[in-house]
């Protein structure tokens, strides 16, 4: 844990200090212990983070002015101060330089991107009868989790399979409690329906343990004991429940086939194979659980032509794991930098072993080939496609007179009905194509809005979105955060009176100098007539058939599936409101003793006082104020 900073100084005269000079001042001040450093440019941004067992020994090498490579010597040009975090071990060191890798996304360093919590399953035990669904985020909930899985949709494939192989409820306990009849699931053999009886708890909870241990690796014998089941039934000629326990072995069967690769010798594993060429990096990564594959997953982190391919696979192994669950077993193509102390620390962060091991024979050896193999064609599909964004984004530049190619564009635009339901979508997009994880969602909260003002509404987002932008540099020039990403080139879906309203917000708030450009559908909206609105020029159109044309569409396109989405989203949660939920007084509990009494919202409105009292935890006074809610005009 860190135990103190130190921060930058000038010299003598009082001239501020920079670069090797700067970083010599320093070391003069430094002590001889394990710790992190923080270089920073001239608006306090950080361009590179650093750890140490010596603070002096390390920072003292940025000084003698000996460097392996240009990048380095340019970091060091532009170093305007520095910062440093002393702590008691290097192993704290090492904890906290990923940590704050992750948290500023320095400049110089290797950066892991994308970086997503991955889906996983659980058995939920906090009912009577345990509940099977997908999660993401903090095992907040009691249960048993499994994962984790690559994707959603893998995932999604494992939890139907286990529906029908082991009959688990999917359903929400609200759902649960007020069922009186099995629902569409059980009809189509996917759940036992313990919510209506027609499977004891006993027999329904014997159904989760054998999940448990399907998902434990214990797969064998739990298809052996189903078969074992199934020949059972066929002797005693009940030949319907025979073939019912034949589709559940067939469903496990297929979970198998899907998965292709499942080691004989490896139970828990993650697998790391990195592929570099051209200055660009893919870190494979495949998930091995329970002695089951369950996925792959491709990564492309920020990295430059001078970085070694092992200082890669140290900063991209720690960055990975700075908030996801550690394996007993890492495997790697490339053996990381210091791969004693990262395994070090995972051990300290996770409380067990781990071991860091690049194997060189055997199936360990034939699961990292396969993933090399993987990160290589993966790769090169990536150098592809960002050929032809390269060339994209030149184009765009060139139609709307940009300096240079956008490296991040936002696109913007609202959805609404008569006003009702409003909100506003920001899509991002870049070089790297659309970064979905940048999206965001404003819901419109004006209130002297008159309903259907898309005016209003586009300058109530660009306010909200840029006010933040402004508040974040100044807090980035404070060294209170790490400096935020101003957008390139701002597409609006709009002409020339949003574009009017749209600059007037830029210029109350001092960022009128981001390129603005309006789309504008074309006569009868007809797609390929858009025309193009820039501040102070006439429109302008582009060939029919560019490029770039079908590019800016998909970037409008992308923005209002984005906008309608949200707004659907929106207006559905809306209308599965429930009445009783704003009653102050009616928790979870009373309300479905309410909805069970009267069977709806609308019966409860419909009851008297008396009514009201007869149901359980209901007082007298609560009883009055239900009544007279339904009752305020």
């Amino acid at each position: 844990m860190p135990d103190d900073i130190v921060t930058a100084a000038s010299d003598q005269k009082g001239a501020p200090l920079k670069g090797a000079a700067l970083i010599k001042d320093e070391v003069t001040r430094l002590p001889d212990r394990p710790g992190v450093y923080r270089m920073m440019g001239d608006e306090g941004e950080v361009l590179y983070v650093g750890k140490a067992r010596s603070l002096k020994k390390r920072v003292i090498q940025y000084a003698q002015g000996r460097f392996h490579t240009q990048r380095i010597a340019l970091m060091v040009d532009l170093t305007r101060s520095m910062e440093f975090v002393t702590t008691r071990t290097e192993t704290d060191a090492l904890l906290l330089e990923i940590n704050l890798i992750k948290q500023l996304k320095p400049r110089f360093n290797v950066l892991l991107r994308d970086d997503k919590s991955f889906p996983e399953i659980v058995i939920r035990r906090e009912h009577a009868a345990a509940q099977l669904r997908k999660h993401r985020g903090a095992h907040s909930i009691k249960g048993d989790y499994f994962g984790p899985f690559a994707s959603a949709g893998a995932v999604n494939r494992t939890l139907n399979t286990l529906q029908k192989a082991f009959l688990l409820r999917s359903c929400s306990d609200s759902v649960y409690e007020s069922r009186t009849r099995p629902c569409m699931l059980h009809q189509i053999r996917r759940c036992s329906a313990p919510c209506t009886g027609l499977i004891s708890l006993e027999d329904y909870n014997g159904l989760v343990d054998e999940a448990g241990d399907f998902l434990r690796g214990k797969s064998r014998a739990v298809m052996g004991k189903i078969a074992a089941e199934m020949q059972a039934a066929s002797d005693e000629m009940e030949f319907e429940r025979a073939a019912r326990l034949r589709d559940r072995i067939r469903a496990l069967a297929s979970i198998a086939q899907e998965q292709q690769i499942n080691p004989e010798t490896v139970d828990e594993a993650d697998v790391f194979a990195l592929h570099a060429e051209g200055g660009q990096a893919c870190v494979q990564v495949f998930f091995f659980r329970a002695g089951q594959n369950w996925g792959n997953r491709a990564y492309f982190p920020r990295v430059d032509r001078s970085d070694e391919d092992a200082e890669v696979m140290e900063a991209f192994i720690g960055q990975f794991y700075d908030d996801k669950p550690i394996p007993r077993l890492i495997l790697t193509n490339i053996e990381p930098a210091e791969r004693e102390l990262l395994a070090e620390a995972f051990a300290f962060k996770g409380g067990r072993k781990v071991e860091i091991s690049t194997p060189k024979r055997g199936e360990k050896r034939q699961l990292v080939e396969h993933a090399v193999t993987n990160a290589r064609e993966a790769l090169g599909r990536k150098m592809a496609e960002s050929s032809a964004q390269t060339k994209l984004l030149a184009g765009v530049a060139d139609a709307f007179g940009l300096d240079a190619p956008p490296e991040r564009i936002e696109v913007y635009d609202n959805s609404h009905i008569m006003g009702t339901n409003a909100v506003g979508g920001m899509i991002v997009a870049g070089p790297d194509g659309f970064q979905k994880s940048q999206y965001r969602k404003f819901n419109i909260k004006g209130t002297d809005l008159t309903p259907g003002d898309d005016f209003g509404m586009m300058k109530e987002v660009l306010r909200r979105r840029f006010g933040r932008l402004v508040k974040e540099e100044e807090e980035a020039q404070l060294g209170e955060a790490a400096a935020p990403v101003r957008p390139d080139l701002v597409l609006i879906d709009g002409g020339q009176g949003q574009i009017a309203a749209v600059m007037e917000v830029m210029a109350d708030l001092g960022v009128d100098d981001i390129a603005v450009v309006g789309v504008a559908k074309g006569p009868d909206r007809d797609a390929g007539l858009e025309r193009f609105f820039i501040p102070g020029k006439p429109y302008f159109m582009l060939e029919p058939k560019s490029p770039v044309l079908y590019y800016l569409q998909r970037l409008r396109d992308e923005a209002h599936r984005f906008a309608i989405g949200t707004h659907r989203t929106k207006r559905s949660n809306e209308m599965l409101k429930n009445p009783l939920d704003e009653i102050e007084g009616v928790g979870p509990g009373r309300k479905r003793a309410l909805l069970a009494a009267f069977g709806s919202a609308r019966g409860v409105a419909r009851a008297g006082v008396e009514d009201l009292l007869k149901v359980e935890g209901v007082s007298a006074p609560l009883a009055e104020r239900i009544y007279g809610f339904f009752r305020k005009g």
